[in-house]
């Protein structure tokens, strides 16, 4: 069997649940104060007064955020480009330039009025890791790509388009900026028009690994340093529009109102409902509400909301929703108003692959850090990763559990630890 060949053949069985052997010399790890230090001036763009931020995805924030982390992608020595469906990629040349490259990363967007780490944590952890990498003059076999993704808060819209299931009928979205998808696709440097070169490859990559803050309590709650993520839910939305009837508040008797609005609040109550009369860590959501013609003295004549349901079990989702859809319609009848329901987001359930959990197990374990398996119930792009490249993520501990709001903190000891075992799990993957 030619070398080449050989290698190839490892690949084909790689990232089984083993040690890798190492080589004789010290491993490198990070530099936990620049990497903290990293994080404080990043939220320095779209900074609010809470003391988070609010850069949303296409915002004149997005863009400056972005023009920050590419300033770190090639300090750390990155090859940095960006794509049609404006995702970073930074590239570090490997020894053996026929082996599949390794991909680390995440996004740096945020929800309004977010906070400082969700995102961050992993996108500048992973350029953390090839500034390392580069200081300690450590050339992996394997080429190494840091990606920070495009309005993950969104929708996932990067790594979805990286999946070419980025749906034309989206790119004339309205996001958060107030710009249209694809208009703020174009305003990050992307194209649009050529999504299609922005797909990947099923198998182009070795694995793909995402470091991120919990988001959840458990970690923090139960003093462990490390999570292996066993999976990330599925995410379905709904964009909900109730019509009734516009009519004077004063002079229509309440017998004979078609209020949609009071439709809509005897729908949201469903939600809860329906939701929460089967077992399970399945959640649903109603959260955001806009009544037209929104004066006080007119009963809303139409409701525009929007529905979510999360589980790592796809069929459930969809059974869900066949129930909430089936209350819609007994709440339609009775209240003599129409529902109409129009998906907007569809992020399947992803399993993390088992071979790579158990190396970023082994990893944290090297590195004297405590673990726990545990599922994610927020979305993230290796969702998206987990369906054409061996995908695992590492959590951190979120302090109180608080994520999405200013208050989100992590301690900069966590930091560090999740970027050493990002490391140590990047080194691992390579020496298969």
């Amino acid at each position: 069997m030619h070398r080449r060949d050989f290698t190839r053949s490892l690949l084909a069985v790689a990232l089984v649940p083993r040690v890798a052997p190492r080589a004789s010399r010290a491993a490198p790890r990070v530099n936990g104060t620049r990497l903290n230090a990293h994080l404080a001036e990043l939220s320095a763009f779209g900074r609010n007064p809470q003391g988070g931020v609010s850069r949303v995805a296409y915002s004149e924030a997005d863009r400056q955020g972005r023009e920050y982390v590419t300033r770190l992608m090639r300090d750390a020595g990155l090859d940095v480009r960006v794509d049609a469906a404006a995702n970073i990629f930074g590239r570090r040349a490997g020894r053996d330039p026929s082996l599949r490259p390794i991909l680390i990363g995440s996004h740096v967007d945020s929800v309004p009025e977010g906070g400082n780490y969700d995102g961050d944590v992993g996108s500048l952890g992973a350029i953390e890791v090839a500034q390392t990498l580069a200081e300690s003059r450590t050339t992996l076999r394997h080429p190494l790509d840091v990606v920070i993704w495009s309005n993950e808060e969104g929708g996932l819209y990067g790594s979805r388009a990286a999946l070419g299931e980025l749906q034309p009928r989206e790119l004339a979205l309205t996001s958060n900026s107030g710009k249209t998808v694809g208009d703020g696709i174009r305003f990050l440097g992307g194209n649009p028009d050529d999504l299609a070169s922005a797909r990947i490859a099923k198998g182009a990559y070795a694995a793909y690994v995402e470091l991120h803050i919990e988001q959840g309590g458990t970690l923090d709650r139960e003093h462990v340093d490390i999570g292996v993520v066993e999976g990330i839910v599925g995410i379905d939305q709904w964009e909900v529009t109730v019509e009734g009837f516009a009519n004077h508040a004063g002079t229509t008797p309440m017998d004979q109102r078609r209020d949609a609005l009071l439709a809509a609040a005897r729908f949201v109550e469903a939600v809860n409902r329906v939701v929460r009369s089967v077992p399970g860590r399945q959640v649903g959501t109603v959260g955001r509400m806009q009544a037209f013609p929104g004066a006080p003295n007119v009963i809303p004549g139409k409701v525009v909301l929007s529905l979510e349901l999360r589980d790592l079990d796809a069929a459930k989702i969809r059974a869900l929703y066949t129930r909430i859809h089936d209350e819609a319609d007994a709440i339609a009848r009775d209240a003599d108003v129409t529902f109409t329901f129009r998906p907007t987001v569809e992020n399947v359930p992803a399993p993390t692959d088992p071979r790579v959990r158990a190396i970023i197990a082994d990893a944290a374990k090297a590195l004297g850090l405590s673990t726990r398996s545990l599922p994610s119930g927020a979305g993230h792009d290796a969702q998206d990763l987990a369906r054409i490249a061996p995908t695992g993520m590492i959590f951190i501990p979120s302090v109180g559990g608080i994520s999405h709001a200013p208050k989100e903190f992590s301690r900069p000891k966590d930091v560090e630890n999740g970027a050493n075992v990002l490391l140590e799990t990047v080194l691992r993957i390579d020496a298969l």
